[in-house]
């Protein structure tokens, strides 16, 4: 029941006001009488699907829903992606700060052909092609995705 509850108060929050980090968000929590631990936090978000998006250069925020549409991962493609450079069988995506997560998590949803995977931070992204062929036509797919 502490774990509903306090998933709940997490949806008020991010409807309420922007929350950007899980930092910010699990002093959210505290402020509202629900203590937990970065970890927590990060298990909640991942559960109840949350995704960050742009906040029309106000840095990004959560927002509820893991169930965009392509149209909706494109969108944050084309917003998200300033550049990207081979790295053997890795791409190296730069993004607006911030963005990286959100990139990310749309590649993982669109999930192009030959990706193994993603790693993101910040503003930068490692994306894993199965072979160092793919590489540039993975880029020219991620291209005509975002564009």
């Amino acid at each position: 029941m502490k774990k509903e509850k306090r998933q709940k108060k997490i949806l008020e929050l991010i409807g309420e006001r922007a929350i950007g980090t899980q930092e910010e968000l699990t002093g959210a929590l505290r402020e509202a009488g629900y203590p937990a631990t970065q970890a927590t936090v990060s298990r909640d978000i991942r559960e109840l699907g949350l995704r960050k998006v742009s906040g029309n250069g106000r840095g990004s925020r959560y927002v509820a829903g893991n169930s965009g549409s392509n149209a909706t991962y494109r969108q944050i493609l084309s917003n998200g992606i300033l550049s990207m450079e081979p790295a053997g069988n890795l791409i190296v995506l730069r993004t607006v700060s911030g963005a990286a997560m959100a990139v990310g998590a749309a590649l993982d949803n669109l999930h192009p052909e030959g990706m193994a995977g993603c790693i993101a931070g910040d503003d930068t992204i490692f994306l894993a092609v199965r072979s160092p062929d793919r590489v540039e036509s993975m880029m020219k797919e991620l291209r005509a995705l975002s564009s």
